[in-house]
């Protein structure tokens, strides 16, 4: 059976995106090694849980116009998921996240989501379930 152990996310700036998914949205950090003129930084669910999810930098020019393109179309460039949508959304307004858009089922029958800024070039959708 194969599994996904690590997922990316490109980023502008290693710090500010460690900031960022450690600092305000509770991640953990569990690999930080210096890779080149960056590093492999990679995050993990407080408990655990989850795949690895790699800060990985926007270093080339096609991976910065790709980011860049995706976000001024307000298409998010990842979701992440969590137990309650309108709980995360009122904690992470009070730390200043922005958000695109309040928590709500978009349709019948689809999870509670919201989308939000990470700060570092990207849009992520928050999913409930």
């Amino acid at each position: 059976m194969i599994r996904c152990n690590l997922s990316d996310v490109m980023v502008l700036d290693q710090q500010k995106a460690e900031d960022f998914y450690v600092g305000k949205l509770g991640f953990v950090k569990k690999h930080d090694v210096p890779a080149g003129g960056a590093r492999w930084l990679t995050v993990q669910a407080a408990d655990g849980s989850g795949v690895e999810l790699l800060l990985e930098p926007a270093g080339m020019d096609f991976a910065r116009e790709y980011q860049k393109a995706l976000y001024d179309r307000g298409i998010p460039f990842t979701q992440l998921g969590c137990d309650d949508v309108q709980a995360e959304y009122e904690r992470l307004t009070k730390l200043g996240v922005t958000f695109r858009s309040e928590p709500a089922a978009p349709a019948p029958g689809l999870p509670v989501m919201a989308t939000f800024e990470d700060g570092c070039g990207n849009l992520i959708l928050l999913v409930e379930g």
